[in-house]
């Protein structure tokens, strides 16, 4: 995988997908008041006709987007990660339990988002979709894997849930490697023998420094972009587990219920392997820029590289 360019948010790439897929009819879009901000905008300005934009007024969303799926349309819905937290019994018992498929993306999560502050912070959202039968949970790593993944929803089987990030970071893919990404499989970055460090969305860059660095002091390091957490890789991960001394988890979430609880959960009953979980521990965020909030919590480079050591020196 070629050293990481300059790119957008991936909020961004979900707007692009949006126009990309528009020429098929069935597709529509919700906005809850922020369309700019999730840039839905960008389709409603082309095709107002079927964007339908509701206000503050989330639950009504979701519900309005299970409504246009039991009528053949494939709906969009899109808010703030926290915001879609207020309709998760509509989520629920209106899209999941019925098996309905409409597809929700919620824009600004993780501690990432900064200067919003803690209650616009959604360090949960993963860990509560996760929990939903019928619900594919993704978090893309850029703007481009964010339109791959989106455009590939628009003929998929089952409701989900795209958690994208609200300021730029650099592209892990190029517009040719990002056609190889797959739904429900990990995307290996680089291969080595000793730890795996498994990744998602913001991270997956600072996942791929720290295994530069680690490489220099002999220690190869395999990284997996695991855009989607739900469902896991089961495959990859028994690869993984057979392959290498253990595994680094890392992601812009609580440790509670994201990707590393996924990991670990399959692993602990299916092929028992060391997990070294990095992420936000039991607490909220606070204000600040992007970079100082990760730091404040713990993630960084350094971290990754230091919980790749623990691992290499037992």
């Amino acid at each position: 995988m070629s050293a990481p360019s300059t790119g957008g948010a991936s909020r961004d790439g979900y707007g692009k997908a949006l126009l990309n897929i528009a020429d098929d009819p069935r597709v529509v879009v919700i906005e809850a008041d922020l369309g700019k901000s999730t840039k839905s905008c960008l389709f409603r300005e082309k095709y107002p006709e079927r964007t339908v934009s509701l206000g503050i007024a989330e639950q009504n969303m979701v519900l309005v987007a299970a409504g246009l799926a039991s009528c053949g349309k494939v709906p969009f819905a899109s808010t703030f990660a926290i915001f879609t937290e207020r309709a998760f019994e509509q989520v629920r018992n209106g899209l999941a339990r019925p098996g309905l498929v409409a597809h929700i993306c919620g824009s600004h999560g993780g501690i990432h988002t900064g200067t919003d502050g803690s209650s616009a912070q959604s360090i949960e959202d993963l860990a509560l979709y996760r929990t939903i039968p019928n619900m594919t949970v993704l978090h893309p790593s850029d703007d481009l894997s964010a339109t791959e993944l989106t455009q590939q929803l628009l003929d998929y089987h089952e409701s989900s849930y795209t958690r994208t990030a609200r300021n730029k970071t650099p592209r892990i893919y190029t517009e040719k490697t990002v056609k190889s990404l797959q739904i429900g499989k990990g995307t290996i970055l680089s291969e080595g023998d000793s730890v795996a460090i498994i990744a998602i969305g913001v991270m997956v860059h600072k996942a791929l420094m720290a295994a530069e660095n680690l490489r220099k002091e002999g220690i190869n390091v395999t990284v997996i972009d695991m855009h989607t957490i739900k469902p896991i890789d089961t495959e990859l991960l028994d690869d993984l587990a057979n392959n290498v001394q253990g595994i680094v988890t890392v992601e812009d979430h609580s440790i509670i219920g994201g990707l590393g609880s996924a990991v670990s959960e399959y692993l602990s009953e299916n092929n028992p392997t060391r997990v070294v979980k990095i992420g936000v521990d039991d607490r909220f965020g606070e204000s600040g820029g992007s970079e100082e909030l990760l730091e404040l919590v713990g993630l960084t480079i350094e971290s990754i590289e230091s919980a790749v050591r623990s691992i290499v020196e037992l």
